[in-house]
This record gives structure tokens, C-alpha cells and sequence, in this order.
């Protein structure tokens, strides 16, 4: 095997890593879970982060797209958090109809590529459709990554959260350097920057600021089922989950269609069916541990093109790497120590990318003066939702807040309704 296969394999390791390790820590912070719990999903995140992505290579869409922890899950679920104490919801009713929510969610995944409905599918999330959604995307993942990077506590920040002026340096500075390499080095060079990002952001935060101590020597790995809570029916979060499960499913269809250029393939049915049989088992083992749900990332397009890393090779050693990783409890120990600023800072930049991703599915379109309510309307209500305090809506029936709380479904949903119910293109300028 190739030397240049290990070192692709590495980057590809920590790609894996940098978009997987923040996600259990930040849903451990936000749901109060206990060191051990913590330290498990971290473990099992790493295992069955690596298992998703090799059957992915092997089984699935064939392709070296990571599957990974579905960011609109995880997008989803913070917010879902940062809305119960006002609907007076407990985390562990809310942990349980997630876990619920994610269990059907599986079953709808798995049935569609049984049955061979991906392809269907696929066809209602229209470049319009897709544009608005990589655009919501970026947006409620960079909130994410913002405060992570500003110091402030995921999930429900409390009132008094302030932003850490240290972190804050730290992340912009690491930030622009990221950007600079990115911008200015060759391809052979800037194809390294998020390792690079990782190692000397991490070196820089334990020189300037101290070790970040996220999980502690003492926690060990207990393995247990619903470790979010035993599952509960809150309806309201039972069918937000099940609608970010169907919603979730422009991720295989956004990741697989953005890659055809770079595999110069048109996506085939078969693959369609067989990545989302994939996605719907580790859905499934998902909800059974209290796991973020997966899907193929889109990012992985930003990575692909920045690296130029397409064989299946280098990929398949990367998901292997990580989980052998979570299979060594010292090794998982030592990387979960990860500053959660330098995880979001890398994460931040990388995830820029989603503008141009967004900016291509849009060029397919006809915008004009008359018909670009199409994209106007979900983009923009979807945005205002997003900053709206959660209070606003606290005087609708509590099963629909979830829903209206979440602009990002919104935006998706409303966007999938009007470019499939008017045909916008035959709309055209008057003369």
C-alpha cells in the first residue's frame, strides 16, 4: 500500500474527527449527561462513526463521503434543548420522544431505500430546493460554531453567559490563519489546513490557556440503551424529530449529486437506496444508544475538492483509524480532551464552503424580480426565526412550537412546498 494512501488516509482521520468529536460533547453538556455517559457516546461515536463510513465505502453510495452525525440533527436537537425550559419540558421527557422521533425516523430512512423510493425523493429536492437548504444549513451550524468559539456553553446557555475574550482571540486568530492558508498556499499545501488547523490550535490553547479537561481521567465506559432518557411521547418533539428525519434526507441527496462532477458519474438509483439502507441502520443504533442520527455529509464536498482526495482507499483507512480509536479507551480519552474552540473554529471554516455549494444549486435556477420569492420567502423567514427569542411563540399549541421554533425546518419545508406546488420558471419579466 501506498505511503501517499496512509498520509491521504490521516487527513481523511482527521476530517472525521474534527466534524465528529464536538458533537457528543456538546449534547452531553446540553443534556446534563454524566461524565460516563459522556465518555461512552464520545466511544461509540468514534465506533460507530468509523462502522458508517466503511459500510458507506463498501455497501452503500460507494464514494468516499463521510457519514457522519447529521448536522440538521444536530442542529435540531441544541435548539430543541435551548426551547425546553420554556415549554417547561424536563430533558429526560425530551431525551426519551427524541430518541422515539429517531427510532421512526429509521424505519422511514430504511423503508424508502427497500422499496427504492430514494430516487422519488431525490426528485422533490430540486436545485431550488437544495439551494435554500445549504444556505439554512451553513446558517444554523455557524451559530453553532460561533459560540463555540466565543467560549459561550452549548445547548440552554444560561443568562449570565458571557463570551471568553481569551477563546475569542485564540479561535479569530486561528480563524484568519486558516483562511489565509487557504487562500494563498498551493492546493498540495492548503489541502492540510484543517490538520494543521487542529494540532496548532490545540498546541496554542494549552500554551496560552491552560488544558481544557472536557472529560475526566475517572470516566469510564458504561454501555447503556436511551442514554438521553427512556422514551417518552411529547407529540410536539416526536414530530419534529420525524420531520428532521425526512428533511434529513437531502443530505444523501445533496452529498451524492454534489459529488457527480468530482466522480464525473450520474448517481444511480441503486445508490440512492442502498446510502440510505446505510443511513437508516446507524439512524436506528442511533436512537437505541442516544446517539445524533447520521447521513452522508456535504461538507465532504469542501473537503474533496480543498484535498482532491476521491479514491475510496484513503477514506476506508480514515474510518478505520477512528474506529480503532473508540475501540482504545486511552486514545478516545486523550482526543475527547479537544478544546470544543478549536473543534468549532475549524469546523467554522470549513463549513463556509456551504455558501458556494449553495450559490451552484442556485445558478441552475431562473431568478428574477418576479419569481424570486421562491427563494426569498424560506430563506428569509427561516433566518428571522432563527434569531427570534423562543418566548414569541410560547402562546401557540406546545406541539407546534418545536416546529415553528426551528427555522431551518421551516425554511426546508416551505421551500420543498413551493417548488414543487408552482412552476416558477415559466414565470418570467414583463417587457
Amino acid at each position: 500500500m501506498k505511503g501517499d494512501n496512509w498520509i491521504a488516509g490521516l487527513q481523511w482521520l482527521f476530517f472525521i474527527f474534527a466534524n465528529s468529536v464536538i458533537v457528543p460533547l456538546t449534547i452531553g453538556q446540553a443534556f446534563q449527561l454524566s461524565e460516563d455517559r459522556i465518555m461512552t457516546t464520545l466511544q461509540l461515536t468514534f465506533i460507530v462513526t468509523g462502522s458508517a463510513c466503511i459500510c458507506q465505502a463498501f455497501l452503500g453510495h460507494r464514494r468516499a463521503i463521510l457519514e457522519g452525525q447529521s448536522g440538521l440533527w444536530w442542529g435540531m436537537i441544541l435548539t430543541t434543548v435551548s426551547i425546553a425550559a420554556a415549554q417547561n419540558i424536563s430533558l429526560n421527557e425530551l431525551g426519551g420522544s427524541l430518541t422515539v422521533g429517531i427510532l421512526i425516523s429509521a424505519v422511514v430512512t430504511l423503508t424508502v431505500g427497500i422499496f427504492g423510493w430514494g430516487a422519488a425523493l431525490a426528485n422533490l429536492f430540486k436545485p431550488g430546493v437544495m439551494g435554500v437548504f445549504m444556505l439554512l444549513f451553513g446558517f444554523q451550524l455557524i451559530q453553532i460554531f460561533l459560540k463555540g468559539m466565543l467560549g459561550i456553553p452549548m445547548g440552554n446557555s444560561p443568562d449570565d453567559a458571557k463570551v471568553n475574550l481569551g477563546i475569542s482571540f485564540l479561535s479569530l486568530v486561528m480563524m484568519l490563519l486558516i483562511i489565509v492558508v487557504n487562500i494563498t498556499l498551493p492546493n498540495k499545501f492548503s489541502k492540510y489546513s484543517l490538520l494543521a488547523g487542529i494540532v496548532a490550535g490545540w498546541g496554542a490553547f494549552e500554551l496560552f490557556l491552560g488544558q481544557e479537561e472536557t472529560v475526566p481521567p475517572t470516566a469510564s465506559f458504561k454501555l447503556e440503551f436511551f442514554m438521553l432518557g427512556k422514551p417518552d411521547l411529547n407529540i410536539g418533539i416526536i414530530m419534529v424529530a420525524v420531520l428532521s428525519g425526512l428533511l434529513n434526507l437531502a443530505n444523501t441527496f445533496g452529498a451524492l449529486k454534489g459529488t457527480e462532477d468530482l466522480y464525473d458519474s450520474t448517481t444511480q438509483k441503486k445508490q440512492f437506496d442502498a446510502s440510505l439502507i446505510v443511513s437508516g441502520i446507524f439512524t436506528g443504533i442511533s436512537g437505541l444508544f442516544g446517539l445524533v442520527p447520521y447521513a452522508p455529509f456535504v461538507s465532504s464536498i469542501g473537503f474533496l475538492k480543498q484535498s482532491g482526495i476521491i479514491n475510496r482507499l484513503p477514506f476506508i483507512i480514515g474510518g478505520s483509524l477512528f474506529l480503532i480509536m473508540g475501540a482504545i479507551p486511552p486514545i478516545a480519552h486523550f482526543f475527547s480532551n479537544i478544546p470544543l474552540s478549536v473543534g468549532s473554529t475549524v469546523l467554522f471554516v470549513a463549513y463556509l464552503q456551504l455558501l458556494l455549494s449553495s450559490l451552484k444549486f442556485f445558478k441552475k435556477i431562473k431568478l428574477n424580480k418576479r419569481n424570486v420569492y421562491r427563494s426569498s420567502l424560506p430563506v428569509f423567514i427561516a433566518v428571522v426565526l432563527m434569531i427570534l427569542p423562543k418566548s414569541y411563540f410560547s402562546g401557540l399549541p406546545t406541539f407546534i412550537q418545536p416546529f415553528i421554533n426551528n427555522g431551518l425546518l421551516v425554511g426546508i419545508t416551505l421551500a420543498l412546498i413551493l417548488e414543487n406546488t408552482i412552476n416558477w420558471d415559466k414565470i418570467e419579466e414583463f417587457n
